[in-house]
């Protein structure tokens, strides 16, 4: 049973596979990726900074990292396209209720004397 922010075993299953491999061809392996989702779960749940990420989750640095890293090579967005897909094809979008209403997405102070083009 998984804890308050922290991914579910069904969840894990559908988002394991995604994820880059545990134990790269070189190199010594990973830390456990379901360990480190769920610090970075944590993270994103709890709005806490880093370096008070509880220690069962791991070094906060290499959770840190992680995220970054996976960032940047773009795991998360082939995440969740992966998993969007899967929703879709279950049929559990419904795309007509599903949208992001630019009218309700405030702009920043700044942006109201930004000159047009």
């Amino acid at each position: 049973m998984a804890r308050r922010h922290e991914v579910s075993d069904h969840q894990w299953e559908q988002i394991a596979p995604l994820l880059p491999p545990q134990k790269p061809k070189v190199g010594r392996p990973a830390h456990d990726h379901r360990r480190i989702l769920n610090g970075i779960v944590w993270i994103l749940r709890t709005g806490a900074p880093w370096r008070d990420l509880p220690e069962r989750f791991g070094p906060w640095q290499t959770v840190a990292s992680r995220f970054y890293r996976w960032r940047k090579a773009g795991v998360w967005d082939r995440v969740w396209a992966a998993l969007q897909t899967q929703a879709d094809a279950r049929g559990e979008i419904d795309w007509t209720v599903h949208f992001v209403d630019g009218t309700i997405v405030r702009a920043h102070q700044h942006a109201a004397r930004v000159k047009k083009q």
